[in-house]
C-alpha cells in the first residue's frame, strides 16, 4: 500500500448561525443546463446553519470524530446544515449522514479526503464509503470534493464493491449536488435501495491505470423515483474506468428514473449507460438530451444472474459520438422501447431487439 500523510486543517467547534435560510439546499448549479425545477427531491429542508469552524490542525481521527459529532448534533436538534469551509479534511473513517441534515461545502475547495488509515475502518456494510446516508431520510450532500485517495491507498479490499465513494443507501428524499469525486477505487456516486432522489450537477472522473476495475460513474441500484441530470461523467481518463451511468437490479426493480442532460464518457471497460438486469425488471426509464462520447459503446442492456424484462424505456434526443461499438444495443425480453430523434456520429450501428411496442424512428447520422 502506498500512502501519503497530507496535512489538513480541521475544526471541532460548531457555531449556530441564526436566521440563515437554506430551504432544501437547492444550491446554484455548478455545471450543465440542469435547473432545480427538474428534481423533485429537495433533500434536507433545514434552515438552521451550523458552521464547522477550523481551529487548527487535527489528525484524521480527530477530524472524523468532530465532523461526525457535528452531524449528530445537527440531527439531534431536528436537522440543520453542517456548513464546511474551504480546506482539506482528512478522514480516518466514513461519515454517516443523519436524517434532516445537509452536509455542504463551499465548492470544489472543500475537500473530504480518505486519510492514510482510512481502510482500517468500514462502513455499515463492510465497505469503505467516504460519506454514506445509510437509513437516513431528507438528506443533502452538496458543494464539495470527495477524494477516495485510491491513488495513495490500495483500495482492493474485500468490501470494495459493498459500499461506494458517495453512498446514498436505504434513504428517501436524498439530494447529491455539486460534488466532485476524485481518485475512486469503487463506484463514484451510488444510490442503493432508495427512493425520491436527485443526483445533479456533479463531476466524476476515473483516471487510474491498472489499479482497479468496475469504476462506474453514477450507479443506481434497486431504487426508484429519481433524476440523474446535468452531471459530467468521465470514466475514460485512465485505463480502469467502466460504465458512465448504470441502472442495476439485484434485489428489487429499478423504475421511474430519468437520466437527463448529462455529458458522459464511459471508460475503456464499459458503456455510456448500461441497464444491468438481474432477476428483477427495469422499467419506465427515460434517457433524454444526454451527450455520450468516446465510449466503447453507447447504451446497452447487460444480464447478470437473471433475465428479467426491460420495458417502457424512452431514449430520446440524445447525441452519440466517437464510439467503435453500437450506439445502442438492447436485447432480451423487451417491451415498449422507444428510440427516437437521436443523433449519432462516427459510431457503430443501432441494435434493437424485437418486442411488442418497440420502435426506432427519426434517428439520424450527423456530425
Amino acid at each position: 500500500m502506498r500512502s501519503a500523510a497530507v496535512k489538513a486543517a480541521a475544526g471541532v467547534a460548531v457555531v449556530v448561525v441564526a436566521g440563515v435560510g437554506v430551504a432544501g439546499l437547492s444550491s446554484k448549479p455548478s455545471m450543465g443546463p440542469a435547473g432545480p425545477e427538474y428534481c423533485l427531491a429537495p433533500g434536507s429542508q433545514a434552515t438552521r446553519v451550523n458552521q464547522y469552524v477550523v481551529d487548527g490542525y487535527k489528525d484524521p481521527e480527530d477530524t472524523s470524530r468532530s465532523l461526525q459529532q457535528a452531524i449528530d448534533a445537527a440531527a439531534n436538534g431536528g436537522g440543520a446544515v453542517v456548513q464546511l469551509p474551504e480546506g482539506t479534511f482528512m478522514l480516518a473513517e466514513p461519515l454517516l449522514l443523519k436524517s434532516n441534515v445537509a452536509l455542504r461545502g463551499q465548492g470544489a475547495g472543500t475537500v473530504l479526503k480518505a486519510g492514510p488509515g482510512f481502510l482500517s475502518s468500514e462502513g455499515p456494510f463492510g465497505g469503505h464509503p467516504l460519506i454514506t446516508t445509510n437509513g437516513a431520510n431528507n438528506v443533502t450532500i452538496a458543494g464539495l470534493t470527495a477524494d477516495h485517495s485510491g491513488d495513495q491507498l490500495d483500495g482492493n479490499t474485500r468490501g470494495r464493491l459493498s459500499e461506494f465513494l458517495v453512498d446514498v443507501r436505504h434513504s428517501r428524499n436524498a439530494l447529491v449536488e455539486g460534488i466532485r469525486t476524485q481518485n475512486p477505487f469503487t463506484y463514484s456516486i451510488a444510490v442503493v435501495a432508495s427512493s425520491d432522489f436527485c443526483v445533479r450537477n456533479n463531476q466524476t472522473v476515473a483516471d487510474s491505470c491498472g489499479s482497479y476495475d468496475q469504476l462506474d460513474g453514477i450507479h443506481i441500484t434497486d431504487s426508484h423515483g429519481g433524476v440523474v441530470e446535468g452531471n459530467t461523467v468521465d470514466q475514460g481518463q485512465g485505463a480502469d474506468g467502466d460504465d458512465g451511468l448504470v441502472a442495476q437490479t439485484i434485489g428489487a426493480e429499478v423504475f421511474d428514473v430519468v437520466y437527463r442532460n448529462n455529458n458522459v464518457r464511459g471508460g475503456p471497460h464499459g458503456s455510456g449507460l448500461q441497464l444491468a438486469v438481474g432477476k428483477h425488471s427495469i422499467r419506465n426509464i427515460t434517457v433524454e438530451n444526454n451527450t455520450f462520447r468516446n465510449s466503447p459503446n453507447g447504451i446497452q442492456t447487460g444480464y447478470y444472474d437473471g433475465f428479467a424484462a426491460v420495458r417502457d424505456i424512452h431514449v430520446v434526443g440524445n447525441s452519440f459520438a466517437e464510439m467503435p461499438g453500437p450506439w445502442l444495443t438492447f436485447h432480451g425480453e423487451l417491451q415498449n422501447i422507444n428510440v427516437a430523434d437521436n443523433l449519432y456520429c462516427h459510431t457503430g450501428s443501432l441494435r434493437l431487439g424485437d418486442g411488442p411496442g418497440n420502435k426506432a424512428v427519426n434517428n439520424k447520422e450527423g456530425c
